[in-house]
């Protein structure tokens, strides 16, 4: 087909000189002239095909015509939906009239529902009773006839109004379409035969290649895009904060321990074991291993019996131990687990040697150094990865998400240094607007949630909680008394929806991610 159209096309030129208009060509295999616009696409193909060889030159004239719609051709053939429902009704005074119900039954829901309210309009019918009549003998059916022009010349005498009202009402749609001129190129010949475009073996053996024709190399055409990987905008917001991070002096916690223990997710951190936090409708637990190792066994006394009978000012919880939950594994619900692991290897430097006896006693049984040298010094950790809770998805929650992770270890720090941090972090994240409330967590105390406007959603969206991590929790590790931590959890996601504009987590993550929209994702910059 693709040679016999070429052929055509130059046999056409060698007896005319040129072609006026392609539309006039009749293509092989067909019997009428190529007027419609997937016939051009046909030629238009052909010609680049010869342009390339410089056998032809063409120029391209653009053409906008109308055409009917499924809708438009079934009014074309059967009437449109106004006639329809005239030409089922009784003239008045000559027959019973019909109800709607009934004039449904007859014309179809859709020609019923349309059709009553032009030919009331039109003023073609009207109501008797609870039925509907015809009004007039005879009527016109001017859409029928409006779509009969339009099928045969693609356009109204009419004018443009009444084209824009049948478009309106989907019974026409608009398409452009191209037509050319054709003209004899440099190189134009009868002949079809292809250019080569390589010298084989054979062209070498047979001397062929020396009288060949070749294809001219087109060192200005394109070469094909290049496809390879894209980041995820999560990913790139994750570098970006970590930068942020990074050039703020923190360094970053080792995270790679997505199951933890319920002592180390929950108990270090003076969570209590009946805390909600803990029940299955929130936590995703193992069933095979079950339970994990034990801790350090003067650790785990020193934790176990602040949240029974209290210590270091506190009362404790007043509630019995179970050594059974403190054991169990479980999905972390949080970073928070690995602070902790970080916290109580810093503190670590704090606890007095085996045998030292220079050593002061400290509530709860903790050996803390003389505060000259007690080993303490100052941290700023910080740590970007998944943690997992049983939550119910929605437009801001997923089961699995990240968390971003921060804590600043340091003496007499107070809540105004953890506000002041958080604005200035939020503000190289590009977030100018932030709002903290008192909240309640269990190991940090006074505690703050956080909130950034999001302008999609037009309303404040929690991206984070934060606090002072609570004594009952440092000083078991063997922090000496007047060490403060702040701590905060942000959400990686909610971020990087506020910065792409996603008004949606379920189309950042998960099967509903656009594959073009994560390849076309600027590069984030806060």
């Amino acid at each position: 087909m693709a040679e016999a159209l070429q052929q055509l096309i130059l046999d056409s030129l060698q007896s005319g000189g040129f072609i006026n208009d392609t539309r006039s060509l009749i293509l092989p295999d067909k019997a009428q002239p190529a007027e419609s616009h997937e016939d051009q696409i046909t030629i238009l193909s052909a010609l680049n095909s010869l342009s390339s060889r410089e056998m032809v030159k063409y120029d391209t004239h653009d053409v906008s015509s109308h055409v009917l719609t499924p809708e438009g051709a079934q009014i074309v053939k059967d009437g449109s939906h106004e006639a329809r429902v005239w030409s089922a009704l009784s003239l008045k005074g000559q027959g019973t009239p019909i109800t709607p119900v009934q004039l449904k039954g007859i014309v179809g829901d859709e020609a019923s529902k349309v059709g009553q309210g032009r030919a009331f309009r039109n003023g073609w019918i009207g109501k008797e009773g609870n039925g509907l009549i015809k009004l007039v003998p005879e009527i016109q059916d001017a859409t029928q006839i409006e779509l009969q022009e339009v099928a045969s010349t693609g356009s109204l005498k009419a004018g443009e109004k009444i084209l824009a009202d049948l478009r309106k009402r989907k019974l026409i749609v608009l398409k452009k379409g191209q037509w050319f001129t054709v003209h004899k190129g440099p190189q134009f010949s009868t002949s079809t035969a292809k250019p080569e475009t390589d010298v084989t073996a054979d062209m070498l053996t047979s001397g062929s290649w020396k009288t060949a024709t070749y294809k001219k190399y087109n060192f200005e055409a394109e070469g094909i895009p290049t496809t390879g990987g894209a980041l995820h905008p999560l990913l790139k917001v994750r570098e970006e904060i970590r930068n942020i991070f990074l050039e703020m002096g923190f360094a970053e916690m080792p995270t790679q321990s997505f199951v933890e223990s319920g002592f180390w997710c929950f108990d270090a951190l003076f969570v209590p074991q009946q805390h909600p936090a803990r029940d299955l409708q929130d936590t995703f637990y193992l069933s095979d291993p079950k339970q994990s190792l034990d801790p350090e066994p003067a650790y785990y006394q020193r934790v176990s019996e602040t949240h029974q009978y209290g210590g270091f000012g506190s009362v404790g919880y007043r509630a019995p131990w179970s050594h059974e939950e403190s054991r169990k594994l479980l999905l972390r619900t949080h970073t928070t687990a690995s602070s902790a692991h970080m916290l109580y290897k810093l503190a670590a430097k704090c606890r007095e040697p085996e045998g030292d006896g220079g050593a002061t006693s400290s509530p709860g049984s903790v050996k803390i150094l003389r505060e000259k040298d007690d080993g303490f010094k100052p941290a700023k950790l910080f740590s970007i990865d998944r943690v997992f809770r049983n939550e119910t998805m929605d437009a801001t929650h997923l089961a699995e998400f990240h968390q971003v992770e921060g804590v600043v270890a340091d003496r007499d720090l107070t809540l105004a240094d953890l506000i002041g941090f958080m604005r200035v972090f939020f503000r190289k994240m590009g977030i100018e607007k932030v709002r903290f409330k008192p909240a309640y967590n269990p190991y940090t105390e006074p505690s703050l949630e956080i909130f950034a406007f999001h302008p999609m959603l037009n309303r404040w969206v929690e991206v984070g909680n934060s606090g002072m991590f609570r004594p009952e929790m440092l000083e078991p590790m063997g922090f000496p008394k007047d060490v403060r931590v702040h701590g905060w959890g942000l959400s990686l996601e909610r971020p990087t929806m506020i910065r792409y504009g996603i008004n949606n987590i379920r189309t950042l993550v998960g099967h509903k991610v656009s594959i073009e929209g994560i390849e076309r994702s600027p590069a984030v910059m806060f």
